[in-house]
């Protein structure tokens, strides 16, 4: 396997442990610090790019609010009415695409649709990548236009 397609699998299983991390500290706002040292203990992190799982639990979870407005006027319905999972997809795919620029923009809607067919509600992926491609525009303009 390439160097990419490694770090491409690291950072894919690290996005499934942020995912679990964030949704377990949205329901119990948990300490941070905890919720990372119990999903590292439990869990096989040799082959998950653990520095990227570190920089997504603690940016979203730092940056929540500002995230979560990024996307607020995109839904089509509250934003306490999402399900807590597609909102914690919502808030990893804002800060992915706002944050990690060396992050294609389709990566991290595939990477987010993907964890929204595992974890999500049965076509609430077809809802998260709604979202995120409008917020995509926002953010990646110039990536967007330059791919045209």
């Amino acid at each position: 396997m390439s160097g990419v397609n490694t770090l491409a699998a690291q950072r894919r299983r690290a996005r499934h442990f942020a995912l679990q991390g964030l949704y377990q500290w949205s329901m119990t706002r948990a300490n941070l610090a905890e919720i990372e040292a119990e999903f590292r203990i439990d869990n096989d992190f040799s082959h998950v790019d653990g520095d990227y799982y570190r920089a997504l639990l603690t940016g979203v979870t730092q940056d929540a609010e500002a995230l979560d407005s990024s996307f607020a006027e995109l839904l089509d319905r509250p934003l306490d009415d999402l399900d807590p999972v597609e909102r914690a997809l919502l808030r990893l795919g804002a800060f992915e695409l706002r944050e990690r620029i060396d992050v294609p923009y389709k990566v991290v809607i595939n990477e987010a649709v993907a964890l929204a067919k595992k974890f999500g509600a049965t076509d609430s992926y077809r809802y998260v990548n709604g979202v995120l491609d409008k917020l995509a525009r926002q953010y990646r303009q110039v990536e967007i236009t330059a791919e045209a």
